[in-house]
């Protein structure tokens, strides 16, 4: 099977190719898909930290800020002191989580028959 090249393919010429490739570009990054499931119900940022084991300060930020550009999440900053801010999903966040319903019960499948292969 031949393979297609996405060198040179502005993104809107490669999502023509490959229509998951938007998906990709929105969800890449090691932490975004286990962030964005546990903010299936709304967060502060040290709650999402203690969810999320082995994840920095500053790449959960990160990868916050690109979730919200992309706008699959929502920061609400309410004006008290010390400042509290929230974190929920957006419609398309909301949207995205039967997908990762879907990776979920792949994932639990696969491991399983990974087990009774072995």
């Amino acid at each position: 099977m031949a393979r297609t090249s996405f060198k040179g393919k502005t993104p809107e010429e490669q999502i023509e190719v490959c229509p998951v490739t938007e998906t990709q570009n929105v969800i890449a990054g090691k932490w975004k898909i286990i962030i964005l499931w546990h903010l299936r119900q709304t967060r502060r940022f040290g709650e999402l930290q203690r969810l999320v084991p082995g994840i920095s300060k500053g790449i959960l930020t990160s990868q916050l800020r690109e979730l919200e550009n992309d706008q699959m999440i929502h920061r609400e900053v309410y004006q008290e002191v010390p400042p509290k801010v929230e974190y929920s999903l957006t419609e398309a966040g909301k949207q995205f989580i039967p997908i990762l319903e879907s990776m979920g019960e792949w994932g639990k499948k696969y491991a399983m028959s990974k087990k009774m292969n072995q």
